[in-house]
């Protein structure tokens, strides 16, 4: 009787620990009372919120892929956005216009599956939100659902933009503004020109920002602004500002991955790369010594080597192997076997040490 109940909790207890390791069972966070925070768990609104209140810069680093992705969440970046600037930068179109939502959902989930502690923020890519308030909520709700997305950035201070943020927060969708230069804008900016540098771009800047608070955005990113016109904004608002060539005095910071680490070395690039963004690394040139190596190394047969060719055919099958090849009258492929195999011998003096 007590050898059956031992061997009954010790099967319950395997079951637990198996259900404990199965993703899709959700933990009881609802009612389960109240627990501490997992500085591993996902980055919310409301930690960004007492950040903001504690005067505590916020973190953000625009990406689009997996690996990216994956670094980012290493570092501890607070928000990750998977911006539509993937257009210039992954696909190396002249502007952001030309990507669609399909393809924006893709780098969205790649994004998604490599960063888990970051707010993960997803753009409205253009033409996606522009006709109506349906078609907003309706983008909107799939770079949620289907990108895996926590919030969505769109961009611009129009009435319609700002009627656009207001449905899709009252959608239950939270959302992040863009003022300032807004690329989407390039044909009625007339170029990627900075904003704020009179009397009435700067009130507008301030203007648009409040707007954008008022419809329920969260947080707002100022573009290529003169810092004091990101100060007033930062100002005027109750909500995060997040700067990106706008000056130290926003209440965060982003830039894109690539430009950040100096990843981009092809000259179309170099030219388009912002004046505001520090390179923190060059890693273009070690990317760009890396393949340079790797080809000069297979050129003259020194890649691959013994060393990375690790998979081994025993002698007595590599033997019958042989005598297959030349049952079908392979003499020369047989050949080129047995002497590769030769080559692969590890010499005397490796073996020896």
């Amino acid at each position: 009787m007590a050898a059956s109940l031992v061997r009954s909790c010790s099967r319950a207890s395997k079951a637990i620990t198996t259900v404990r390791f199965m993703s899709n069972v959700p933990e009881n966070t609802v009612y389960g009372g109240p627990k501490s925070q997992n500085p591993n768990q996902r980055v919310t609104l409301t930690q960004l919120r007492q950040k903001h209140r504690k005067g505590e810069p916020i973190t953000m680093v625009t990406a689009y892929d997996y690996p990216s992705a994956v670094h980012i969440d290493t570092a501890g970046i607070d928000v990750c956005l998977v911006g539509d600037s993937a257009a210039m930068v992954v696909h190396g179109y002249d502007t952001t216009l030309p990507i669609s939502l399909e393809e924006m959902l893709v780098h969205c989930r790649a994004v998604a599956r490599g960063a888990k502690r970051p707010l993960l923020v997803g753009d409205l890519p253009f033409g996606t939100y522009e006709s109506s308030t349906n078609q907003a909520v309706d983008t909107a709700v799939r770079v949620l659902k289907e990108g895996g997305m926590d919030a969505i950035k769109l961009e611009g201070g129009s009435a319609s933009r700002i009627t656009a943020a207001k449905s899709i927060v009252e959608a239950g969708i939270a959302v992040m503004g863009h003022v300032g230069l807004t690329p989407q804008a390039i044909s009625v900016l007339g170029g990627f020109r900075p904003q704020g540098k009179n009397i009435t771009s700067a009130v507008k800047v301030v203007e648009t920002a409040m707007a954008l608070q008022e419809a329920g955005c969260f947080s707002v990113v100022l573009e290529c602004v003169p810092p004091p016109v990101a100060a007033a904004a930062t100002s005027a608002l109750n909500i995060p500002t997040i700067g990106i060539g706008a000056g130290p005095f926003c209440s965060g910071q982003v830039l894109v991955y690539h430009d950040l680490l100096g990843m981009m070395q092809h000259p179309h690039h170099a030219k388009v790369t912002p004046k505001f963004c520090k390179q923190y690394a060059q890693v273009g040139e070690v990317i760009n010594k890396a393949l340079l190596e790797y080809k000069e190394e297979v050129s003259k047969h020194l890649f691959p080597g013994p060393s990375h060719s690790p998979y081994k055919i025993a002698s007595s099958d590599l033997d019958g192997f042989l005598s297959e090849l030349q049952k079908l009258g392979l003499d020369k492929a047989a050949s080129a076997a047995a002497a590769s195999a030769e080559k692969m011998e590890p010499s005397d003096s490796s073996s020896s040490q």
